[in-house]
This record gives C-alpha cells, structure tokens and sequence, in this order.
C-alpha cells in the first residue's frame, strides 16, 4: 500500500474516533411550556434511541429539550417531571367511595 494511502486511511481513523466520542451530551435540560427548567441532568430525560417528538411530550407536554457538550452547572440536579403512572394517576383513580366506607 502507498503511503498517500496509509495517511489518508490514518486521517480516516482519526477523525471518525474524534466524531463519535462527540456523540453523547453532557448536560441535558428540559423546559417547561411555561420557559422554566424542570429537568437537569446529566442524564438523558426520555429513551434517545427513540424520537424527541414522540418521547418528550410524554414526560413534559409542551416541553422543550435541550442538550449541550458542556456540564457546566448541570452538576445540581433538577427533576420536576411529573410522574408517568405513579402515584397521581392512583390517586386519581381511587374509588370515591373509599373514604366513606373508612368514615364508618
């Protein structure tokens, strides 16, 4: 093999290795539809192996989803994601009359 061809294959190498490690985020933050943070980490929010337009309306509705390579001032974790199925959705589907029947 030429040497022409050794260094292009090397440049190659190179530059793929220094894209790919640029691929994950650093710092991930979410907006609510009212502008305020309501989720900063350094970990992803929603499955990124999905679309944003599907997973992040399920986790903040009107949201907006910002990640950047800088993990400045995500070291304070923020997470006022309403839960998905948890508690709230039980509370809302408990029975009325359950605490009348508990009154008796």
């Amino acid at each position: 093999m030429p040497p022409i061809q050794i260094a292009a294959a090397s440049a190659a190498i190179l530059s793929a290795g220094l894209f790919a490690h640029s691929a994950g985020a650093a710092c991930y933050v979410v907006y609510g539809a009212d502008k305020q943070v309501i989720y900063r980490s350094q970990t992803p929010p929603v499955d990124l192996s999905r679309p944003l337009h599907e997973t992040l309306p399920q986790v903040a509705p009107g949201g907006t989803l910002v990640f950047s390579l800088d993990s400045n001032g995500c070291e304070l974790e923020i997470n006022q994601l309403p839960s998905v199925g948890g508690a709230r959705a039980s509370a809302v589907s408990a029975p009325a009359s359950a605490p009348a029947a508990a009154r008796r």
